[in-house]
């Protein structure tokens, strides 16, 4: 080989290095011209958004060259959010019916849940299902069984008390029931109702030795104070916080303690549910505001998230399940469960809303905007899939219903995208559409920000990387149609 055929066989080499340079960013995926959102400060205008894999891998103002095998959408007149966490389900609640959650989560935008108590070997089931492949699956978080005192709640004595909760008659069974969840690989620790306060304290120093949060209901030995000091992460439902907003808190705790005495050998489910009926129209009627102010003060200090889960906490006064959209979601689940759905939902009426009912719907809406003018951190859950709470439409009505509670759409949407994912530490490459960020994803027809009830209006679902478009999601309704 002479010189000169040597010298441009090495130019042409270096010519084709530098297309290579040059030429198109690696891309699966490519969306141009998108309204893109920052879950913190809004709609940051339209942008070309690049995935590679399940990683957002380019995102820029100006339109960039892709491989020609990329998939190329075009977001003109679209609007591209991060993927919706329901921070509150229950894979185990019907077990007839957590076949058809995958679809029905995807098929509405929910790429994370967080499972709230459900037996072990099924929620970590469901688990293992979505890691083997992500792209077909929400990203699914769980807490195991209910850590409960003695009796249990959840103890599966009736249809609707299943067997969701662990009982542990002391502090020492509580630490050690903590540490067999940690080594089953948990995610986080659900603590409940019937916990003493050395129980309580015990699950969450075990918890913490494993690097876990503690979520659950303040125990109805403690008040809500008591609790956010020995521990407890976060609240689900705001769970008898209502209990402690009267100038009597000390009183009233005496009250419940006694009550637990006096019931130990009843039926959890029944000994709870006495103590509600009992203390909470005394709490409504006797709330003040200075006594909100020592409990918001406190969650304040400690950190203590909030799960409002409004979408179930007013359900029997709000009734979203009666509207014509809300039923058609009923088509979408196993039949059997779809057709007991729609003529027990339709059954509730006028006649079943009891005065206490719409006090504690009152109270519920007043307390949530408390606590986010407050600046504690709120994440969107539901409790699906109890009292008709379709698994993924459910999670739009907590949205709206957060909205019209005293946050902005783009703070319900934040509650639902960055507060989870900084919930597990995931917030370093989930929550977000940002560069590196796993490519959950929604494509929305219209600006959420306008009315949040448009977050529903899905033109294609991303997760981790896979596109479900019209066809696609199509084709999920048909598969559920079908069971």
């Amino acid at each position: 080989m002479s010189n000169v055929t040597v010298y441009l066989f090495l130019l042409y080499g270096l010519f084709l290095t530098g297309c290579k340079s040059n030429n198109a960013i690696d891309a699966s995926i490519y969306i141009k011209h998108i309204e893109v959102l920052d879950p913190e400060t809004g709609f940051i205008g339209k942008r070309h958004v690049a995935i590679e894999g399940s990683i957002i891998k380019k995102i820029s103002s100006e339109e960039f060259r892709v491989p020609k095998e990329a998939l190329i959408i075009e977001g003109r007149g679209k609007y591209l959010i991060p993927g919706l966490w329901d921070a509150h389900v229950h894979f185990d609640y019907i077990p007839d019916l957590a076949p058809s959650m995958f679809d029905l989560f995807l098929l509405h935008g929910v790429t994370s849940v967080r499972d709230t108590g459900g037996r072990l070997a099924e929620v970590a089931k469901w688990k293992k299902k979505a890691q083997d492949d992500p792209t077909m699956a929400p990203r699914v978080m769980i807490a195991g069984p209910l850590v409960d005192g003695a009796p249990s709640v959840y103890d599966g004595s009736s249809h609707s008390r299943p067997p969701l909760g662990v009982e542990t008659g002391s502090v020492e069974e509580a630490r050690l029931k903590v540490q067999e969840l940690a080594d089953a690989g948990v995610d986080l620790i659900k603590a409940y109702e019937m916990l003493t306060p050395e129980q309580l304290a015990a699950v969450t120093d075990e918890a913490r030795k494993h690097g876990l949060k503690v979520t659950g209901h303040v125990p109805l030995s403690m008040d809500v104070i008591q609790a956010s000091k020995a521990g407890l992460n976060s609240i689900e439902h705001m769970r008898n916080l209502e209990m402690s907003c009267v100038e009597d808190i000390d009183d009233q705790r005496q009250v419940r303690q006694n009550m637990l005495q006096a019931g130990a050998s009843d039926e959890g489910g029944i000994l709870r549910s006495r103590i509600h009926a009992a203390q909470r129209a005394y709490a409504l009627d006797n709330q003040s505001d200075q006594a909100k102010d020592r409990v918001l003060t406190a969650l304040k200090e400690n950190d203590v998230w909030q799960i409002p889960t409004l979408s179930i906490m007013t359900a029997m006064t709000k009734r979203q399940f009666l509207r014509e959209d809300y039923q058609a979601t009923f088509d979408l689940i196993p039949e059997e469960i779809g057709k007991g759905w729609k003529e027990r939902s339709k059954a509730v009426g006028d006649s079943d809303v009891s005065p206490l009912m719409k006090e504690y719907t009152s109270w519920f809406f007043d307390m949530t905007k408390r606590i986010h003018d407050k600046k504690i951190p709120i994440m969107a859950g539901t409790d699906c899939p109890i009292f008709f709470l379709t698994p993924g439409y459910s999670l739009h009505e907590e949205l709206s219903l957060l909205v019209e509670a005293g946050l902005t759409p783009l703070e319900a949407i934040n509650a639902a995208t960055v507060r989870p994912a900084e919930y597990f530490n995931f917030d370093d490459h989930l929550g977000r559409i940002e560069e590196g960020y796993e490519a959950d994803l929604l494509i929305l027809d219209a600006n959420p920000l306008e009315n949040i009830r448009w977050t529903v209006d899905i033109s294609s679902v991303i997760k981790s990387g896979k596109l479900y478009g019209l066809k696609e999601l199509e084709e999920i309704k048909d598969r559920l149609r079908r069971h």
